[in-house]
């Protein structure tokens, strides 16, 4: 059961072709068609023949007209079967007899042009069994190729996403020394700071000022949306931006947080890639971002998202909870010294 869960492909073409076998077994076997009040038309050529030489015979015999026309009622076309099997015949009697029949049906006798022939009418009216199973045969492997073919783009499309979550994950998680130069920051953060976003709260932009113990502004960092989807109010917000300012450094590093959705969306990834480097937003992952003397881990401690309306499924945001936790680099002039992390 296991090799047929993870191959999904072969369990379709599995359950196609024992279904595609036992519907061939009860249809021909176990259940077949039967076909009741069938006209004389769909008969086979053989017995056709025997049909129209005994409606002769009894013409021959009574001469009733009208008999004739009630036999060969439901079957168009059938003088052309009768003149066939009279030019066929070696018996004159019988000849004469089939040619009575035909000029009864179409008033002229046999030798009128333009009418079908007994194989062609056996072809269309009863002959098509075996065309219908080899149609309806193709048919299925058209599917069951279109079905492969759709599987095999949603797989790969499932792969790429995989690939993109599994290369994410391997991100370092938490603490100021998941970057290159956190070995130097201070054992305890010199400050924390917790920001809740709540889905109608459409002017969400909190920022807290860093300081040392001693009271000297370090920087700033905050949380604020980055971005949302459609026109509606409230907003149905899919990206935050975290952000940290240095006072030592020229830069403002800002990370985007994105909802599932949004990280997988490549027309609002390309939209939002100028403004920092993307993370998806996940329970308890922790987002590093680093300056010259700073660290912030910004931690998403709880989040929750919006359900309903006509968005995609975790698509927007209802309610999230981030923490910051700042640390100051050793040797950058702005921990404050071992007191000041004894004070805090």
């Amino acid at each position: 059961m296991d090799f047929l869960r993870e191959r999904p492909i072969i369990s379709i073409l599995i359950g196609v072709v024992v279904g595609f076998a036992i519907g061939l077994l009860w249809g021909w076997f176990i259940d077949p068609v039967e076909w009741t009040d069938a006209s004389p038309a769909a008969l086979h050529p053989d017995d056709q023949a025997q049909y129209i030489r005994l409606v002769a015979e009894n013409f021959s015999q009574q001469g009733n007209t009208q008999t004739v026309q009630n036999a060969f009622r439901s079957w168009p076309g059938a003088d052309a079967t009768i003149c066939q099997l009279a030019a066929q015949s070696q018996d004159s009697n019988d000849q004469q007899r089939l040619t009575a029949v035909a000029t009864i049906l179409n008033g002229q006798g046999c030798g009128v042009a333009g009418t079908t022939t007994t194989g062609e009418a056996t072809e269309e009216d009863g002959g098509g069994g075996f065309g219908s199973i080899l149609f309806l045969f193709l048919l299925l492997v058209v599917l069951v190729i279109a079905i492969i073919f759709v599987l095999g783009r949603r797989n790969a499309a499932l792969g790429d996403r995989t690939s993109s979550r599994s290369s994410y994950e391997e991100v370092p998680e938490t603490g100021p020394v998941a970057s290159a130069g956190a070995a130097n920051a201070t054992a305890v953060p010199i400050a924390r700071f917790r920001t809740t976003y709540t889905r109608g709260h459409d002017a969400y932009d909190d920022s807290f000022s860093i300081e040392n113990a001693s009271g000297d502004f370090l920087g700033e960092c905050g949380v604020g949306i980055s971005e949302s989807l459609g026109s509606d109010a409230p907003k149905n917000v899919t990206a935050f931006e975290v952000w940290l300012f240095d006072k030592n450094d020229i830069r403002t590093i800002t990370k985007v947080v994105m909802s599932d959705h949004a990280f997988f969306d490549d027309a609002i990834k390309a939209k939002l890639a100028t403004k920092g480097e993307q993370v998806l937003a996940r329970e308890g992952e922790t987002i590093v971002l680093e300056t010259a003397s700073l660290i912030i881990n910004a931690e998403v401690m709880d989040m929750q998202y919006g359900a309903g309306g006509t968005l995609p499924p975790q698509s927007h945001f209802e309610t999230v909870t981030f923490e910051l936790s700042a640390w100051a680099k050793e040797g950058s002039g702005s921990s404050g010294g071992a007191d000041d992390m004894m004070n805090f």
